[in-house]
């Protein structure tokens, strides 16, 4: 049996024009990632992220080999069944390429946006 990663959208930010304020204006550039793992986070991640940056990790992604996207900050919108805008916490994790058996060495955590406000409202 092989594994087999699913196509995801990152979205990346980067700074545009000025607006009259003379405040950068935020622009997002969609980009279409291969072969991407989608996992449960282990109790470990859970409770670390929680207790680093007060968040909540829904998903863990397995980046393949030889990615060079910033996944700092950035938006990610899952297929369905995931279904949805997600935010990247923290930053990645990554193993040296050479030493890992598979194809993903970096790894990701996500956490759904508006998730809290929509379990917070009446």
């Amino acid at each position: 049996m092989e594994l087999k990663g699913i196509t995801i959208t990152l979205r990346e930010m980067s700074e545009g024009e000025r607006d009259a304020f003379n405040m950068p204006r935020k622009v997002y550039t969609d980009t279409n990632v291969a072969d991407v793992l989608v996992g449960e986070p282990s109790t470990e991640d859970i409770t670390q992220t929680f207790n680093l940056y007060g968040k909540k990790v829904k998903y863990t992604l397995a980046i393949p080999k030889g990615d060079t996207h910033n996944w700092v900050n950035a938006l990610v919108v899952l297929p369905e069944p995931f279904g949805g805008e997600y935010k990247t916490i923290g930053y990645p994790t990554a193993g040296i390429e050479e030493n890992i058996p598979l194809r993903w060495n970096k790894k990701v955590h996500i956490e759904r946006v508006g998730e809290y406000e929509s379990e917070n409202s009446p």
